[in-house]
């Protein structure tokens, strides 16, 4: 368990019935990515066993080399389990350890033979057909399975070591007309890793043709150095090396990764620029500060469930409207995307430009309702729950329209909860529309909910958390609570409430008069 791994894949499944297979098929593209045939139907069923025994609840499979064993890990948090059971089949060692706040069953595999020979043995093999369009599907599946740029060319590496050479080595560039830069290198041998990485130093990669596949001669190996091209653009290079002549199939194999394995990068690559930008487009849709508001105590959850390419459409504010009052709102528009972006900031723009020209909350919900409505095609539903805070000697005075937004709660310090909103018509459905504004007044302990539909609209099974009221009886169990811990008591309580994650945003924003 000590011994530094030459190499590491590792993969996080979801719990329920397709969980073993989903573990046994990783298994086996990872078996033979790295060309250990002999061991693969003993590996599919080891992870097979591992995996029956999780909990209900995410788990990690991590497949390690050691050269002559390979290793799999389950990895959980370090919840109770019950009794380990042992592979059905022989292993070399088995065990439980834990690391931090999580738990890995493991078990170790000795791998016949020496790399030599397991190299010589696949290509022997692949030469025949049927094994070399597996390996190259497998390939592909392995490739494919990242949106990580700085994990595919650990990856490509991992695959071609050893079967197709005794040392990969992948350079790549920033950009199109950028240089070269060694990002990662993988050897057969650990050991003479770093003494390669000394020659790779002296050795310029852009020698070699960055269009057509060529070898250029390092040492002791021959080099074989394949473009790394996709959609016509050069992504980099791929530097196999081995003592010997590269045959001829070993080249088309080579090939034939290279290919995929540029397609991957590319991808990748563009997947994590489109994440990049779209988190810096829903930065820039959230308060760019948190004011301090006199008698206030205030609690903010926000947590978008889409992927990291994704832009939510829910949204929150709170912000200096005049000398002695401020205003919140809370809102979720219909659909997610650069579409929904687009009125989110509408929104947050017209209630603060609106607010700051002495408009009321009612007023300035019926001009956002037309801005939306003129933005034609464009247009999307929101709901709006939009509010004027005044601190007075006594608590807070609070002026609010609720635009189809679920309704806000009032939690008292005895406990008693409350509905405090009118429901009015959503915003962009009808031109004549007129918004009237509710009042009320918050007392020192008193507690203010509003919450977007991610959190009412839960759903585990065919009930929703909202059923029977459901969050008005969790809010009753916040009385004493601040406005920060109420907000985390009822996200923990949406998140418990059913196991699978989210297919909603979620927004939480809680008002304490203190």
């Amino acid at each position: 368990m000590t011994a530094t791994p030459h190499a590491v894949l590792a993969a996080t499944f979801a719990p329920g019935d397709t969980a073993v297979t989903a573990a046994m098929r990783f298994t086996r593209e990872v078996m033979t990515a790295w060309a250990v045939g002999s061991v693969l139907h003993l590996a599919e069923q080891v992870a097979g066993d591992l995996a029956q025994q999780v909990v209900d609840e995410p788990f990690e499979v991590i497949w390690k080399h050691f050269g002559d064993a390979v290793q799999v890990e389950l990895r959980q948090r370090s919840t109770s389990q019950g009794d380990p059971k042992a592979p059905s089949v022989g292993v070399e060692e088995w065990g439980i350890t834990f690391a931090g706040d999580s738990r890995v069953h493991w078990a170790r595999l000795t791998l016949p033979g020496s790399t030599d020979r397991v190299a010589s043995e696949w290509l022997e093999e692949s030469a025949r057909g049927p094994h070399w369009l597996g390996f190259l599907a497998d390939a592909s599946d392995l490739l494919a399975g990242t949106l990580d740029p700085d994990m595919v060319p650990a990856i490509i590496a991992q695959i071609v070591v050893p079967r197709l050479a005794s040392w990969c080595a992948v350079y790549t560039s920033d950009t199109a007309v950028g240089p070269l830069r060694l990002v990662y290198l993988w050897h057969a041998d650990e050991a003479r890793i770093d003494g390669l990485r000394e020659q790779l130093g002296d050795m310029d990669a852009m020698i070699a043709d960055a269009h057509v596949t060529s070898t250029v001669h390092l040492a002791d190996s021959q080099v074989l150095a394949v473009p790394l091209t996709a959609r016509g653009r050069g992504l980099g290079m791929m530097c196999l090396g081995r003592p010997d002549r590269f045959p001829d199939e070993v080249i088309q194999f080579a090939e034939d990764i290279a290919r995929r394995a540029a397609l991957a990068t590319d991808n990748a690559r563009v997947y994590a620029q489109q994440a990049a930008a779209n988190r810096a487009l829903q930065r820039s849709l959230l308060p760019p500060n948190e004011p301090e508001v006199p008698g206030l105590d205030y609690g903010v959850v926000y947590e978008p469930a889409g992927e990291a390419n994704e832009v939510g459409g829910d949204f929150y504010d709170l912000f200096k409207a005049g000398d002695d009052s401020w205003r919140f709102a809370i809102g979720d528009v219909c659909g997610t995307g650069p579409e929904a972006a687009a009125v989110t900031g509408l929104a947050r723009h017209t209630l603060r430009l609106l607010a700051r020209e002495g408009y009321g909350v009612a007023a300035v919900l019926g001009r956002l309702n037309q801005a939306i409505l003129e933005e034609g095609e464009r247009a999307r539903f929101l709901t709006l729950l939009h509010g004027d805070i005044t601190p007075v000697p006594t608590g807070l005075e609070v002026r609010l329209v609720s635009a189809g937004h679920p309704e806000a709660l009032r939690l008292k310090p005895s406990g008693v909860v409350e509905t405090v909103t009118t429901p009015q018509s959503l915003l962009g459905v009808f031109h004549e529309v007129v918004f009237e504004a509710d009042t009320l007044h918050l007392d020192h302990g008193d507690v203010l909910l509003a919450v977007t539909d991610g959190v009412t609209e839960r759903r585990s099974g065919g009930r929703l958390l909202d059923d029977d009221s459901g969050l008005a009886k969790l809010l009753a169990e916040c009385a004493g609570l601040s406005a920060r811990a109420v907000a985390e008591r009822i996200r923990r309580g949406a998140a418990d409430f059913a196991t699978e994650p989210s297919a909603d945003d979620l927004a939480i924003v809680v008002l304490r008069a203190r």
